[in-house]
């Protein structure tokens, strides 16, 4: 092993191996009592949240599924920051709650996370990547145009704007792309003609995808887009996106319908933007509400209701379409506050269930019956890597145009642009935002990412130049005090007795200094699956 030191190897093989060997830990036995805290208990009253519990529960029941048991505190403190704002707990930050005896500790936390600032970092770029925020080719939005809606989504969800407002100010928005940074929108895609920017609409707005459309349903909602103009100004790479009056006898407009197949009455005086946004937007019309349920549930509990939750058609059928009806019904009550249905997702028991399931089924999952593994993405781990190391990431476009500087401290959940990658990012299935599919993001572990982590100088480097042996507890009580704090800090629990006594052993056995023991422990930490998945 390149990066590990003579005197502590031991270490690193002995943990790493250890546990890489064993495979995904959710398929083996976990360290006891690490990862459950007890069974589920009845929904007890009538809340959003309870709701779902007795809907998920009563298919379970229904289907002859076990429900995993609730995950242990760590566990729910882990999830929580790394789904909820794309970041570790600091080794402070879970000892503070793992010590709370507070009885609603569990809301507390929720509350107190989706009020810090990476929660907008990390769900702008969730937005990013479906609205394919990127300066170069195929998108070629462009650097300055990048930047415009980068901060509009970004003030967006930091105001947590309600999501029908957000909707209609991408639909119907006009202005420069540099000034009004929503219109970007409309150039963010690589078919602006109006067949392709009715597709685009259809996957941003309905999540459905056209190819499986009549080609007459595919015109009908291009009539809508068919007097989207754009015009160049003098400034570089600036343009006017606008409503093309002149355009207004052009066949597509006159044939509009909306996706339900009702046609459309539209007037020369009015844009059709607007039309279709108020349909939309209708009290009666389920759709949007329906597809922002579906992705934002898909993105916390790892799959949709609706599974791909871009693929909502006829015959893909919810797995629990009550579940899915009782969260578009909340959305809408709550008049689109999306940080609302966060907490209502994220106060359930099953958002809180352990990954260790009971019934290890493809149907189990799908009934949402133990909470499912999830490689980190790619800009995680990375931001992860580089918090617990000190250690910053250069991030630079193969084709600055023109060139983009990028600060040293800046996290990967940060960056504004697809086009601004690093060789990590790539190498761990970070989006190209070409298209705004889900499945464009890849997620499976490959063997060159298990490689890099474990024998790269890019890691090594990181590793030999931390101030690991500058945080909290690392000169109490050695090994173990030495132990504790690094298993806060890197995996956000404590070692178990079995695991300290691996630990002491290794130590006794290779030797080394507190900062060799330190760096190689860490090394093999981050080598586990433990890690390097959501769990």
């Amino acid at each position: 092993m390149q990066g590990c030191s003579q005197a502590a190897r031991g270490v690193c093989l002995g943990l790493a191996g250890a546990w890489l060997a064993l495979g995904l830990w959710a398929n083996s036995a976990p360290p006891s009592g690490a990862f459950e805290s007890g069974p589920v208990r009845p929904p007890a009253g009538d809340s959003a949240s309870e709701t779902i519990d007795r809907l998920v529960f009563a298919r379970h029941a229904a289907l002859g599924i076990q429900t995993a048991s609730v995950c242990s505190d760590a566990v729910f403190l882990r999830r929580l920051y790394l789904d909820v704002i794309g970041t570790l707990p600091t080794e402070s930050e879970a000892r503070a709650f793992l010590e709370s005896q507070a009885p609603d500790k569990r809301r507390q936390l929720v509350e107190h996370l989706l009020e810090r600032e990476e929660f907008a970092d990390y769900w702008t770029m969730k937005w990013s990547d479906l609205l394919r925020l990127k300066a170069e080719f195929p998108i070629n939005l462009w650097p300055n145009a990048v930047q415009a809606y980068h901060r509009y989504l970004r003030d967006s969800v930091r105001q947590n704007k309600p999501g029908d407002v957000l909707a209609r100010e991408l639909l119907t928005s006009s202005g420069s792309n540099f000034r009004v940074g929503q219109v970007n929108f409309y150039r963010a895609m690589q078919n602006r003609d109006p067949r392709g920017i009715a597709q685009t609409v259809a996957l941003t707005f309905l999540g459905e995808r056209t190819d499986r459309w009549p080609a007459g349903k595919l015109d009908g909602l291009a009539g809508f887009f068919a007097q989207v103009g754009f015009k160049a100004t003098q400034e570089w790479k600036e343009e006017i996106v606008f409503f093309d009056v002149a355009q207004d006898t052009n066949r597509l407009a006159a044939q509009a319908a909306f996706p339900d197949g009702t046609p459309a009455r539209l007037t020369g005086d009015r844009d059709p933007r607007q039309v279709f946004a108020d349909w939309l937007l209708d009290a009666e019309n389920p759709a949007l509400a329906r597809n922002l349920a579906n992705r934002i549930w898909s993105w916390l509990l790892g799959r949709g209701i609706v599974h791909e939750p871009d693929d909502l058609r006829p015959d893909n059928l919810p797995s629990n379409p009550a579940l899915l009806a009782h969260l578009e019904r909340e959305l809408v009550r709550g008049r689109y506050d999306l940080k609302q249905l966060f907490r209502t997702i994220l106060g359930s028991q099953t958002y809180q269930l352990s990954s260790v399931p009971k019934t290890d089924t493809a149907e189990a999952a799908a009934q949402f019956a133990h909470y499912p593994l999830r490689q980190l993405e790619a800009e995680v781990l990375i931001d992860a890597l580089n918090r617990l190391t000190g250690a910053h990431e250069s991030y630079s476009s193969l084709i600055p145009e023109p060139f983009s500087f990028i600060p040293g401290e800046m996290r990967a959940i940060a960056l504004p642009d697809g086009s601004i990658t690093s060789a990590f990012l790539e190498l761990f299935g970070r989006p190209p935002r070409d298209t705004g599919f889900e499945s464009e993001r890849q997620n499976l572990a490959t063997a060159g990412q298990r490689l890099h982590l474990l024998n790269s100088t890019h890691v090594q480097r990181k590793l030999e130049q931390s101030r690991l042996v500058q945080l909290p507890a690392r000169g109490k009580a050695p090994p173990r005090g030495l132990a504790s704090g690094l298993y806060l800090a890197v995996l956000s629990r404590p070692p178990t007795p079995d695991e300290l006594e691996a630990v002491e052993r290794s130590i006794a056995t290779t030797g080394g200094g507190p900062r060799e023991v330190a760096i190689d422990l860490v090394w093999a930490l981050i080598n586990t699956p433990e890690f390097l998945y959501r769990h």
